[in-house]
């Protein structure tokens, strides 16, 4: 794992053009000879309390970190803030975080709706709002928003490929729609409709859902009753669970594409029942933790050794976890890239000037890349069909950004 994040540091280390000598050093709040003080909200109640994980890892990250002198001699300290998913929590919380706790940097808030609630104020703040753990398109907005940027891969250039792949391999397809009702869930649909193209028309019915929802139960009974063949859901790890019960319990038999953020096995697929998963179709950018083809390689091992010294009580193939992971050595690129020059512009600019930067846990030739003008890290997929026991690749690495 130290290796490949030694790679990732050289590579922006060359892009650096702040240069802080011996005893040069520059610190905004949050940061000082011995501490980096940085500043989160994540869901752990409330109705996307499963995402919770991606906190806990992080700070057990941090604890490892800390273990080991920290970086560059400074011990992080991560101020992770429960706001239950609701965007005036997000707001409380945030508001604490900057004017009492003064933190660096907020960096990967979890959540479409709770990082909107949040997006102005920081800009008006000027604090870095990095790594955000959503695929909204609205976070890559370089020109309105130069302090916030996204780290997940995108929803509608996800979604484009599964438009793609239908109006291709099954053209004659009747699709439902289920999605969650806010930009998440939006974002998701036009991008599958994008991918469809002219074969839009294809989709014969639509349900939506709201976070508030007990259950979609009642929907996914509508959308098999449209009389079609083929189901996409889009929908957090609750309610793709949810999904997946339902179709198996009604003895429907569709193709049934699952968007990523809600593919993980630990985190839907076991709970929904393996033998009722089997079939989904996603798309990933990450290693799926739990395949035996992974199971030599190094940075699943470091992985593996990591969460049981650091980590035991977390669930190491629950995908909502691997993000943590992955957002958590990110995090570690960027500040050791900042060296003793620990402003916030500085931060920004290493959070905006990464050029093919891989990480441990990515799939083989995924990397990403940011500059000042593109802030959208990930472009690179690979497909995955799930056979009841593991997500299985094929097709070759799609490239979301070639025209």
């Amino acid at each position: 794992m130290r290796s490949n994040l030694l790679v990732a540091l050289t590579t922006i280390a060359v892009l650096t053009t702040t240069v802080a000598f011996a005893g040069d050093k520059r610190y905004d709040a949050g940061a000082s000879d011995t501490e980096i003080k940085i500043g989160q909200t994540m869901p752990y109640s409330g109705p996307a309390s499963g995402y919770g994980v991606n906190g806990k890892v992080e700070a057990a990250y941090w604890r490892m970190i800390n273990s080991k002198g920290g970086i560059n001699g400074r011990k992080i300290t991560l101020l992770s803030m429960d706001d239950g998913y609701s965007p005036p929590k997000t707001l409380e919380q945030t508001r604490r975080l900057v004017e009492q706790d003064d933190v660096l940097a907020i960096i990967g808030a979890l959540g479409t709706p709770t990082n909107s609630a949040i997006h102005k104020y920081l800009r008006s703040k000027k604090v870095p709002h990095l790594l955000i753990t959503s695929g909204a398109s609205k976070w890559n907005d370089p020109k309105e928003f130069p302090w916030a940027t996204p780290f997940y891969p995108p929803y509608e250039q996800e979604a484009r490929i599964y438009g793609k792949y239908v109006a291709k391999e099954m053209p004659s397809a009747k699709i439902a729609v289920i999605y969650q009702n806010d930009d998440f869930g939006k974002d998701y649909l036009r991008g599958f409709k994008e991918g469809l193209g002219d074969k839009a028309s294809m989709i014969i019915k639509e349900a939506s859902y709201e976070v508030s929802d007990p259950t979609i139960d009642s929907q996914i009974v509508n959308l098999k009753a449209s009389g079609a063949d083929t189901l996409l859901t889009i929908a957090t790890p609750k309610f793709a669970a949810q999904s997946i019960r339902k179709v198996n319990a009604l003895g429907w038999k569709p193709a049934h594409f699952m968007v990523s953020v809600g593919a993980s096995i630990g985190g839907v697929l076991e709970p929904a029942g393996l033998d009722a998963s089997k079939g989904l179709i996603s798309a990933f950018t990450a290693k799926v933790i739990g395949d035996p083809a992974w199971d030599e390689d190094k940075g699943v091992k470091d992985y593996l050794a990591f969460m049981k010294e650091w980590y035991p009580d977390g669930n190491p193939i629950d995908g909502s976890v691997q993000v943590g992971y992955t957002v958590a050595q990110m995090t570690e690129v960027l500040l050791r890239a900042c060296g003793d020059d620990l402003t916030r512009e500085n931060l920004v600019k290493q959070a905006t000037h990464l050029t093919n930067v891989s990480l441990p846990l990515f799939l083989p030739g995924v990397t990403i890349s940011t500059t000042p003008s593109d802030y959208s890290a990930y472009h690179i997929f690979k497909m995955a069909k799930f056979d009841g026991k593991a997500w299985k690749f094929f097709g070759e690495n799609i490239d979301t950004s070639a025209k």
